[in-house]
């Protein structure tokens, strides 16, 4: 029986070891967290020196960076503006809807993108709409269509 107890009293000691252990590994992550550490304008002035495929991989490193990344329309903002053909009127109208700049850049990022490639003349060869590649066509207003058949008739 007494053997029963000291084991016992064993678990119980390793367990409160494990348990220091933990909290000290927590305590040191902590302390190289500069998102916890640093004032949030500081943080985000860090954050904005990263390029947008910069700025994704860090939001996913930890929770404390992806809240500080994901809820910043300051970071997100510059990146939606110079992304290549975004129509002014369509972040204009993602704006009035309450969408916030992350989102705005989502929606709009592959729209922009099947824009730049059209207008650049990659979907030149198209004569059906059965050549068109699905999985990456996405739907565009009325002037965006009327922008690539300009770009397409002074082909």
């Amino acid at each position: 029986m007494k053997k029963n107890s000291k084991r016992n009293n064993n678990l119980r000691v390793s367990g409160i070891e494990m348990n220091s252990v933990n909290a000290e590994k927590e305590k040191h992550e902590s302390q190289n967290n500069f998102v916890e550490l640093l004032p949030l304008e500081v943080t985000l002035e860090i954050f904005s020196q990263l390029d947008i495929q910069s700025l994704c991989r860090a939001s996913v490193t930890c929770r404390s960076w992806n809240y500080a990344i994901r809820n910043s329309d300051s970071l997100w903002k510059p990146h939606c503006l110079t992304v290549r053909t975004v129509c002014q009127r369509e972040i204009d109208n993602d704006l009035e809807s309450g969408y916030s700049w992350r989102v705005i850049l989502l929606r709009n990022y592959q729209k922009s993108k099947v824009k730049h490639e059209w207008l650049s003349g990659r979907y030149s060869n198209i004569c059906s709409p059965f050549s068109l590649p699905e999985k990456i066509m996405c739907p565009m207003d009325a002037d965006t269509w009327g922008e690539i058949l300009e770009a397409e008739l002074e082909r």
